[in-house]
Order: structure tokens, then sequence, then C-alpha cells
């Protein structure tokens, strides 16, 4: 099956079965390993990554498969189609994925009616970007309308300035532009905060294609603004240990076994330029237990799977939950 076929084909399965109430037959309750940070009571240490429930149209489906928060998104202020198809495809030879998606999404008002109308309780991120035709000079007009219109409905918002499917996003991340974005969205942080009594943290989603010295300067800006944690990773446009394999040709972002290393590399860099207390969450290769372990041991405490389920399926889940919770109890695994 054509793989954004099978991504449709799932999700709406597992809605249905939801629905039904046939998940709770065949999956075990969630493993509870309670993880405390950035002010929210995390169930369990192990989330789903932005871009697999882009619409949140499966919320209460994801978190019944024992995942301890969902991240909806990436949503834009207006809905869009994003990039002409084929934009999805496996490199099962090295279970790796490459999109070239571009943000498809039915807009954040579709996005906030979802996630109204599943009541759920759980702790859930928001991931928000711009529409592709807004130019990078206004992007930031982009994400505050999207940060105001999710606000009451997210445990924490994600800002995503990484992918690199949409024209002149990751621009974004450096010097000026940066440091705009960082100082206009902790503006309204602040000032939403005031308004509805209620503070939701900001969380920075950075690419694993920068190099250590941007990587250092992104650090500094986020101490700087106090930004609430980071994300590390989005995909990677490196197409290293998948060369001439079939489909490794394709545009778009790389995810997967194949950025495992490389994303956890960020990641070290990030907590020793960080220090210890600030929160970063792994994402980018979490494929299985161990490397889940790895990114923990590099300085992660939260972990997002996405490429992971794919391949492995739901038990990855409690695998990765179940290990991290054995870490925490000082049982070797």
């Amino acid at each position: 099956m054509d793989p954004e076929t099978s991504h449709h084909v799932t999700l709406k399965s597992i809605r249905l079965a939801e629905k039904a109430g046939l998940l709770g037959l065949f999956v075990p309750p969630p493993v509870s390993q309670p993880v405390s940070l950035m002010g929210l009571q995390f169930p369990n240490a192990v989330g789903l990554a932005a871009g697999l429930d882009k619409n949140a149209e499966c919320i209460r489906g994801m978190s019944r498969l024992g995942f301890g928060f969902i991240e909806v998104g990436t949503v834009t202020p207006r809905p869009q189609a994003g990039n002409p198809k084929p934009r999805l495809f496996r490199i099962e030879e090295r279970e790796g994925i490459i999109n070239r998606m571009g943000f498809n999404n039915e807009g954040v008002d579709y996005l906030v009616r979802q996630v109204k109308a599943s009541n759920f309780k759980g702790v859930l991120g928001i991931n928000i970007g711009k529409n592709k035709d807004t130019p990078a000079e206004n992007a930031l007009e982009d994400y505050l309308y999207c940060l105001e219109k999710v606000y009451d409905l997210s445990s924490y918002v994600t800002i995503n300035i990484s992918s690199p499917n949409t024209p002149g996003l990751r621009a974004l991340q450096m010097g000026d532009s940066l440091q705009q974005l960082l100082e206009g969205l902790k503006e309204k942080q602040h000032s939403l905060s005031r308004s509805r009594g209620r503070y939701v943290p900001l969380v920075l989603k950075v690419a694993p294609d920068l190099t250590e010295e941007e990587i250092v300067a992104v650090a500094t800006q986020l101490k700087a603004f106090e930004m609430d944690g980071v994300i590390a990773t989005n995909t990677t446009l490196s197409r290293s240990g998948v060369e001439g394999l079939p489909n490794a040709k394709e545009t778009g972002g790389l995810s997967g076994a194949p950025l495992t290393q490389r994303a956890t590399q960020i990641l070290k860099t990030l907590r020793a330029n960080l220090g210890d207390g600030f929160p970063i969450i792994a994402s980018g290769g979490v494929m299985s237990a161990q490397d889940a372990i790895g990114k923990l041991n590099a300085g992660a405490q939260l972990v997002q799977i996405y490429s992971g389920l794919i391949y492995r399926g739901p038990g990855l889940i409690r695998e990765v939950a179940e290990a991290i919770a054995a870490r925490a109890e000082g049982v070797s695994v």
C-alpha cells in the first residue's frame, strides 16, 4: 500500500477501534512512571511526535496505545494541501522514512474543534507552524495567531521552525530571525498567561542539520528568552547511511534509524550548553528501548517516537516506557 494511504487507513482504524471500545481489549494499561517537567506531570516519558496526527483527529485513540503524552500538528493558520503527491517514502532496508509533506493540514480552526471534541484530559502538545505562502518576514504573525488559538487547549506549544519542507522555514533558526521570533512569542505567552490565568510552556523544535556553532547559538537564545524547553530533533536532509538505496534520492526530511546518531549528538551539544535543568525532549530515531535509553543518557528527560511506531508497531511504546521505568529504578536494561 502507498505509504500515505497506509497512514490514513491506520489513523482511521485507530479512531474506529477507540470509538467501539476495542483498543482497551487488546492494549494493556499504560506504564505509570511519572515525570515532572515544565510544570507538567507526564504519566510516563514516552510521547507521540508531531506529524502523525496533524489535525488532532486521533488523540484519544493514540492515548489508548500507552503514550504518556501526545503532540499533534504541525498546524498552520490557514488550511493548506501541502506538497504534490507522492510525498512519503519508506526506506525499509534501514528503517527510514523520507517525507516532503509540506505542513498539509486543515488549518488551526479545524484542529481546535477536534481537540475540543476529543475531551482529552492528558498531556497534549500542539505543534504550530507558518503557511507556505507567508513571507519569512511575516512568519511571526502566523505563529502568534496559532499560539493564541491553541493556548487554552494545550499543555505545551511547540514552535516548528525546523521542517525542511517549507521554503525558508529553517532560516528562522538563525541570528536576528530567531531572536525576533522568540521575543515576540514570549511577549505573547506572558500576555496570554496574564489574561487567561494559566501559563502554557513554549518549546522550540530544532533541526539536526545545524552545525555545532549554530546549535550553541540556538542554546544561547533559548536561555536568553527563557524558553521552556527544546525538542531535538526534526528530520534531516542528510542521506548518510541510506546512500544507493531505493527512494534515498527523494527530496524531503529523513527520519527513523538513520537519524538516531545525529539527533543524539545534537542533543548532547544542547545539554552541554543549556545546563542540567533545561527541559529537553528527544525525538529522532527512537526505534528501540536501547535508543530511548541512549537519548536519556545524552541528557533528555522525555522521548518521542514516530518512525519507530511505523516500523515496530504499538508494542514499541510499552517496550520503551518499561525500559525507562526500569532505568529510573536503577535496574539494568
